[in-house]
């Protein structure tokens, strides 16, 4: 299942000749002239050799496919968009037709769950936005999200928040119309599993599956609706990889919880029987958090939830680190970056596991796949449908195709792939982005640079209509009643004491002042000079037969 590629590397990134891009320093800003013949690779600017572009085309006979429904038509495509859908379509002279007979046309992919370029203990990822988008095309993915809240119930002392922290944030998030992302695992109890396993020894990738058992993470998850629920703020769980996690996720949802939950390709497509392997460098392109499962029956079981609507998107959480990389933590398995790929594999995965077997269809794919996430990051129908006037991202899906996963001929910048030597059924064909071609034929073209951000508004009605019915349901108000004259017991002024109302998010949440106490050092009486209740009167004797806490040994006070 893993195999070291030599010089993958150099392949990768220097000689992008034959790959059919240019290099990583080229400008999408100038003209698109004709290359010159028999040169090497494009000038700055330029389109690859091989690589025809149109705004116009034509694609005929697919049958499209929406995450509702699924017939046969035509579909024509200008300036970005679809314009025509339907039989015997009208369209200029010289339009560049794409032949679908016999395959499906889909909307293209969208991975709401990627970390390009985002630094690890100073490392940055081996997959750059260029690198890792040029392989999620490769995939039939045409769209990620990158502005959005990703909170942290792990990583303690370092992005780790804390019950109250995460309370305060779901409702700022929930006031904003956006949706609260959250990394679930319990940092407190990893943190002293790792201390633990380190003392006795254990220092390989095994330790970190054995320092973040299934529990932590399946409580956390927990914590984390009933937390979303109080706010009343829409939840989304990243990186659903156990069998309980997904369970807490499937069981709030029927109850009515405005809850979603990500299994990601290495959750859908391996096991972490791996992190026990002889080989330290395959053990280690494992480690991510949280880890995948031991247990060999988690793929099937979080694929059988993700295709009921248990679970309701495939996202890939990719990010890649090389080797050399994750060896920094070749001796202390708390160093070794976390991460693993997945951009590339992940509709094929998805496909492989949940289609191919009979536990979904077509439509359920376009739906865990592009149409959910579109919906709730709030860019359906522009993304995520095949219709008139929606982007043109499209992915032309060959359900008899097959392919083998190799580190050989991926193209994601690093020399591993955890899925290696896994036969995939299905694939793309042609992938069309913002209406141009950019696979075709097992041919990557792309331009760096030619990526655009898509802005997207808040409040988005699949996720807030719920919140905002709930919003008027969940007001409250006090009872009115009369004022209490009635005995009223006295107690020490400290116990009445409140403390002043402050920010729920702290620097350190573990660190937080404690409640006032009486200071038992401290005595209420004095054994000498008067006393502040002699105005009270006495008896002049009283015979004690059993004092309280029982008869004391001190005879004389001189």
């Amino acid at each position: 299942m893993f195999c070291s590629v030599e010089d993958a590397f150099d392949n990768k990134t220097l000689n992008f000749a034959s790959l059919g891009a240019p290099s990583p320093g080229t400008s999408s800003g100038g003209p698109r002239r004709a290359p010159n013949p028999g040169s090497a690779a494009p000038a700055p600017g330029e389109l690859p050799a091989g690589c025809p572009q149109s705004d116009q085309l034509l694609i005929k006979g697919g049958k499209i496919v929406n995450d509702d429904q699924s017939f046969y038509a035509d579909i024509y495509v200008e300036d970005s968009l679809i314009k025509q859908i339907g039989e015997n379509l009208i369209v200029p002279d010289g339009v560049k037709t794409i032949n679908a007979c016999g395959q499906l046309v889909m909307p293209g992919g969208i991975d709401v769950h990627t970390r390009l370029q985002m630094p690890v203990l100073g490392m940055t990822p081996a997959d750059d936005f260029y690198h890792g988008t040029r392989a999620a095309l490769a995939g039939g993915t045409t769209m990620i999200s990158v502005n959005s809240f990703l909170v942290f119930m792990a990583y303690k002392d370092r992005l780790q928040c804390s019950d109250a922290q995460m309370y305060e944030i779901f409702c700022i998030i929930r006031d904003l119309g956006a949706i609260a992302q959250v990394h679930a695992e319990n940092g407190d109890i990893i943190d002293e599993e790792q201390k633990r396993l380190l003392e006795l020894g254990i220092s390989g990738p095994e330790g970190h599956v054995l320092s973040r058992p299934e529990e932590v993470e399946a409580e956390a998850v927990y914590r984390a609706i009933t937390i979303a629920k109080q706010a009343n703020c829409p939840l989304y769980i990243t990186k659903v990889m156990s069998k309980g996690a997904a369970d807490v996720i499937a069981q709030a949802k029927r109850k009515g919880t405005v809850v979603y939950g990500e299994p990601i390709t290495a959750s859908l497509g391996a096991d972490g029987s791996h992190y026990w392997s002889k080989n330290w460098a395959k053990a280690a392109a494992f480690v991510t958090s949280p880890p995948l499962s031991p247990d060999p029956s988690t793929p099937e079981h979080l694929a059988s939830l993700l295709s009921c609507g248990d679970l309701q998107v495939a996202g890939s959480a990719h990010c890649t680190f090389s080797t050399a990389q994750k060896a920094v933590g070749k001796d202390n398995f708390t160093l070794i970056p976390e991460g693993t790929n997945g951009i590339e594999e992940r509709m094929a995965v998805v496909w492989e596991q949940c289609v191919v077997p009979g536990k979904m269809d077509e439509n359920d794919f376009v739906a865990v796949t592009s149409t959910n996430a579109a919906k709730i990051f709030n860019c359906y129908p522009r993304k995520g449908r095949v219709a008139v006037g929606a982007d043109a991202d499209l992915v032309v899906w060959n359900p008899k195709a097959t392919k083998i996963i190799s580190a050989k001929t991926h193209h994601s910048n690093v020399e591993y792939n955890i899925f290696e030597g896994t036969e995939c059924h299905g694939g793309p064909t042609v992938v069309i982005s913002q209406g141009k071609v950019v696979l075709e034929d097992g041919k990557l073209c792309v331009t760096q640079g030619s990526g655009r951000f898509v802005p997207r508004k808040t409040f988005p009605d699949f996720v807030y209509k719920r919140i905002k019915a709930r919003n008027r349901l969940a007001e409250v108000h006090g009872v009115p009643r009369g004022l209490y004259d009635g005995p009223v017991h006295e107690v020490l002024a400290s116990a009445k004491a409140v403390a002043a109302p402050a920010s729920r998010i702290a620097p350190c949440a573990s660190k937080a002042p404690a409640a006032p106490v009486r200071n038992l050092h401290q005595s209420g009486f004095s054994l000498s000079g008067s006393q502040a209740d002699d105005h009270i009167a006495r008896r002049t004797a009283q015979k004690i037969m059993a004092p309280p806490g029982g008869r004391s040994n001190i005879t004389s006070l001189s």
